[in-house]
């Protein structure tokens, strides 16, 4: 599949355009590659789709906020349309914006009716540490509206199938011709005119359905991933919508996650802190061995590069940061208390004002070798 494109590239707008903006650059390239204006031109009905798609991100405050905080993989592998919505599915979702330049508000099948759109699901999903590292490919099960089979429609009564109620009121200025979506149908122009048992008035019903969802690595807490056309499906045949995937993540074990850094507390001994030791300790996909210098401090942090968590935007890694925790004990039995005292008594075991030692360190070493 070829990479896609930057939607504000596609609509030839910077990224801070505003939502007047984006509405006019879409219109523009809709109106040039219209099917119409260019009949049997795939690579116009392409580019037509291509604008289509990035207009419906960036028309949609949520999805706008997503894309420009994560890029495609805020809509979750998926992004705009992918393959859930065809040219029909453009034209009543987005017919506002052709005005009258084709007729029909640019919907194909003309009459005014609408295409309703059905709700998105939400859906949380939890990871673990380790499956966001890496990315990971989720099969969930949800239990969402579809359209039952057998289902047969009639014009509506209200709006005699045009989807468009006309009022008229008399003004100071003379007569004012109105029109909105008929209040009976929704716009659709149509209504159930037979339908099995397990359909309700619009003609759906429940089903569970199995859906398998790509993860990218270094997805964080509470971003949400759309899948488009997964979602509930519209009334009388309408446009389905999407599926929401708030992600949760589960807190791991030892590890502490802070964007793509991690960070570990190493718990070493006085000993190995004086005289220097190598340690093992996790990572997100194994263990590496550090090295604690001689008179390592408490406090003191490590850093190793790379070791952290891939952007979800693919900028690069994170690091994995070890603090040095020295260690001491609560209990120590008389031999222990012998030493200790031994070592309290000299000189040597406080440091200068300005916190070099005398000689404590050497003098350390020679007691315990």
């Amino acid at each position: 599949m070829s990479q896609k494109r930057d939607y504000y590239e596609v609509l030839g707008l910077s990224k801070g355009a505003s939502e007047t903006e984006i509405k006019k650059a879409y219109r523009k390239l809709a109106l040039k590659f219209h099917p119409d204006k260019n009949p049997d031109d795939k690579s116009a009905e392409d580019k037509f789709k291509e604008a289509a798609e990035a207009y419906e991100v960036l028309s949609n405050a949520d999805k706008k906020s997503r894309y420009d905080q994560f890029g495609h993989s805020g809509m979750g592998g998926q992004g705009g349309f992918g393959g859930g919505m065809n040219m029909d599915d453009i034209f009543s979702q987005f017919g506002d914006v052709f005005g009258g330049a084709f007729g029909g508000g640019g919907h194909r099948g003309g009459g005014g009716t609408r295409t309703v759109r059905g709700t998105n699901l939400r859906v949380k999903m939890k990871l673990t540490l380790e499956e966001i590292a890496e990315g990971v490919k989720k099969k969930i099960k949800v239990n969402k509206l579809v359209n039952a089979e057998g289902v047969t429609y009639k014009n509506c009564q209200t709006c005699n199938g045009t989807g468009r109620i006309t009022r008229v009121a008399q003004t100071f200025l003379g007569a004012m011709q109105t029109q909105s979506a008929c209040p009976t149908c929704q716009g659709a122009g149509k209504m159930i005119d037979k339908k099995p048992a397990d359909a309700d008035n619009n003609g759906l019903k429940r089903q569970e359905e199995i859906i398998e969802i790509d993860i990218p690595a270094g997805v964080e807490e509470g971003m949400q991933l759309s899948v488009t056309g997964k979602g509930n499906a519209g009334p009388f045949n309408g446009i389905t919508g999407d599926l929401i995937v708030v992600i949760e993540e589960i807190a791991h074990d030892t590890l502490r996650r802070d964007g793509d850094n991690l960070h570990y507390d190493a718990y070493i001994n006085f000993v190995d802190a004086v005289l220097g030791e190598s340690i093992e300790i996790p990572t997100i996909n194994g263990k590496a061995k550090i090295k604690i210098e001689p008179g390592t401090q408490s406090g003191k942090m490590l850093r190793l590069k790379g070791k952290g968590l891939s952007s979800v935007q693919r900028y690069g890694t994170g690091d994995l940061f070890v603090h040095i925790n020295i260690w001491t004990p609560t209990k120590v039995n008389k031999e222990e208390k012998e030493l200790l005292e031994k070592l309290k008594s000299s000189e040597n075991f406080t440091p200068n004002p300005d916190g070099s030692e005398k000689g404590f360190f050497q003098r350390v070493k020679d007691m315990f070798q």
